[in-house]
């Protein structure tokens, strides 16, 4: 991974990655997820993805027993991107998930800020 940074405010979680996820990514933002579960129940996360390359084979499988055991903790998830497949990637997080995800392109950010935050 080549930089991820996270900010929490209240039910709202801003991960910013770049680069290649890896397991140590999942070892960071894991536990900031679920301390802000406890704090205030559902959250909201905003995936904000720059030069994105995907997963290694080991962030795979913790990606996947994250979506298990999180299935109903996370209320929105607002990915944004700036490639078709990041678009893509969007549609095909839904079935893992009982949030309901959108896909904004990089130049609409502060589009993305205003959804995950509305009642």
């Amino acid at each position: 991974m080549d930089g991820i940074s996270i900010e929490a405010g209240d039910n709202v979680l801003h991960v910013k990655a770049t680069g290649k996820l890896t397991k140590e990514f999942y070892e960071r933002f894991v536990p900031a997820v679920e301390e802000q579960i406890k704090r205030f129940g559902k959250l909201r996360i905003l995936f904000e993805m720059h030069d994105f390359h995907g997963w290694t084979a080991g962030a795979l499988w913790e990606d996947l027993k994250f979506d298990l055991k999180h299935w109903k903790d996370v209320d929105r998830l607002a990915i944004v991107g700036e490639s078709k497949w990041q678009q893509g990637m969007a549609a095909f997080c839904k079935p893992f998930t009982s949030a309901t995800v959108r896909y904004f392109d990089h130049a609409d950010l502060d589009g993305a800020r205003k959804w995950i935050i509305e009642e």
